[in-house]
């Protein structure tokens, strides 16, 4: 699906995204949840890629690994805990206290943050700059794409 065409005279160049998932990145997660303690290591490999969206394939893979890595930590924030394995052992009535303490339920509280970390950081700018796509094109897609990564963080707590 072509998400730009540019004019050079008589030639037109259009540029392809690839789907955009993130299902091994949850699936890492996933192994860390069984107890692979080994897998640690490559999940805060992946942070610090995912922090700045490095090896991005297209703006919207970099939007999406940036909210993964703000998702990630806001989870640490709200959960209070550094441990993903412990994180996913919290019981339904803790997560209620949680969300009573913060005044969020945690997916509100996480699609929240990224989209609050995209204003505060003018990203819309910085990756619409960085990939040559219109501002706006990158806006329409923060809110679905939060929406995204919230709902795989989500299904990796339960």
């Amino acid at each position: 699906m072509p998400i730009k065409v540019k004019y050079k005279g008589n030639l037109i160049i259009t540029y392809v995204s690839d789907s955009i998932e993130f299902s091994q990145f949850f699936k890492l997660l996933d192994a860390i949840k069984e107890g692979q303690n080994e897998k640690n290591k490559v999940l805060e490999e992946k942070m610090i890629e995912y922090k700045e969206g490095n090896n991005s394939k297209s703006f919207l893979d970099e939007l999406g690994k940036r909210f993964i890595f703000i998702g990630i930590n806001e989870l640490f924030n709200y959960s209070n805990k550094k441990d993903l394995l412990s994180i996913s052992k919290i019981e339904k009535e803790n997560w209620e206290e949680l969300a009573e303490e913060k005044n969020f339920e945690l997916p509100q509280y996480l699609a929240n943050a990224m989209i609050n970390k995209v204003k505060e950081d003018k990203l819309s700018k910085k990756i619409s700059s960085k990939w040559e796509v219109k501002e706006r094109e990158v806006n329409k897609h923060i809110r679905p794409m939060a929406q995204y990564i919230t709902e795989g963080i989500i299904e990796f707590l339960e």
